[in-house]
């Protein structure tokens, strides 16, 4: 059984040139190209492909936008983002929409193949890139976590007094130390945090918090 594709890209020539690779599969078939969101999102839903190739810059809107308001209508499709982008904001924002697999244009045609198999097989094909800033975003995550993790019951009191906007002088009168003591205390979360001003402190802590 043959998996079945559409292609949502607005260069004409790649989304042609990407089909014509496709369909010389065995394996595989391209069962409708669209050079527009706004057709994506109109008939995209007719097809119910295994797979989908999702050019993230299109003309009249972001790819991210056509996978979020269409994934509903395709539970079962497996989205992969082919894009010249590589920055963190479209590369969450992507995954977070839904899609589970993200490709950088300029790949080789063999990459987007077997990218194509590995998604319909149940993985999450990434270009090396990519992956290596997915992986990035979560050691960094779990660091920022373990910085909170180090504020003592007296500095994570500070913070959650500074979260409820209170003033140095006021957090000293609520907790019986002195104004100086205060200003320690504030001087230790920055450092633990990694961060230089209290509403960046403040931010991070109640990120983890929640």
């Amino acid at each position: 059984m043959s998996i079945s594709i559409a292609i949502v890209e607005d260069e004409k020539n790649y989304n042609n040139a990407l089909k014509k690779v496709i369909d010389y599969q065995d394996d595989m078939k391209v069962i409708a190209q669209f050079f527009n969101g706004k057709n994506a999102l109109d008939d995209l839903s007719l097809y119910s492909p295994d797979v989908v190739m999702m050019d993230i810059q299109l003309q009249d809107m972001l790819g991210i936008d056509v996978i979020s308001k269409i994934k509903k209508d395709l539970p079962k499709t497996q989205f992969i983002m082919c894009t010249s982008f590589e920055d963190d904001e479209k590369v969450f924002s992507s995954l977070k929409a839904g899609a589970t697999g993200y490709l950088v244009k300029g790949e080789s045609m063999d990459k987007i193949l077997s990218s194509i198999r590995d998604v319909y097989s149940g993985g999450a094909p990434m270009s090396f890139s990519i992956a290596r800033k997915v992986l990035s975003h979560f050691e960094r995550k779990n660091t920022d976590q373990n910085d909170c993790e180090e504020l003592t019951k007296r500095e994570t009191e500070i913070v959650e007094l500074l979260s409820a906007g209170l003033l140095y002088k006021e957090i000293a009168d609520k907790i019986f130390i002195s104004i100086d003591t205060v200003k320690k205390h504030v001087g230790n979360i920055y450092r633990k945090l990694h961060v230089n001003n209290k509403v960046e402190a403040i931010n991070k802590f109640n990120y983890f918090k929640n």
